[in-house]
């Protein structure tokens, strides 16, 4: 466990050091934008256009360290995301990952031209027994 929390540690350290030397680029250099660094949660996979099983071993990696995974797409990302799911609870059900919670939702959205469009999306947990 200490190997765990010694990553996660490291990470948050790069990314505080990583923020605190952005503030002060930032104040020093005013023509530079600043870049503001979000920390990501790490039992979350998006899914977006990579191939299917880049995904898939995402998730795996994930499912290996933790005993939960979110598995998160909106508009046309949502088939592969389901794809994703079913890849991993059939394939390998022997190693006793399955489909947890599913959460369907719609987000609001604004298009190119300026309108707000709602937007689907879904969140599938897996989970590791």
């Amino acid at each position: 466990m200490s190997t765990d929390n010694t990553e996660t540690n490291t990470e948050t350290n790069t990314e505080t050091n990583t923020e605190t030397n952005t503030e002060t680029n930032t104040t020093t250099n005013t023509s530079q934008p600043s870049v503001k660094t979000e920390s990501r949660r790490q039992d979350v996979v998006y899914i977006g256009k990579k191939p299917l099983m880049a995904y898939v071993t995402s998730t795996l990696i994930q499912l290996a360290n933790v005993k939960s995974v979110s598995i998160i797409a909106r508009g046309m990302s949502i088939s592969r995301a389901v794809d994703v799911a079913q890849i991993i609870s059939r394939k390998t059900e022997h190693t006793g990952y399955s489909i947890g919670d599913i959460k369907i939702d719609s987000e609001p959205m604004e298009s190119k031209d300026g309108r707000t469009r709602n937007v689907s999306t879904i969140e599938i947990k897996v989970e590791r027994k």
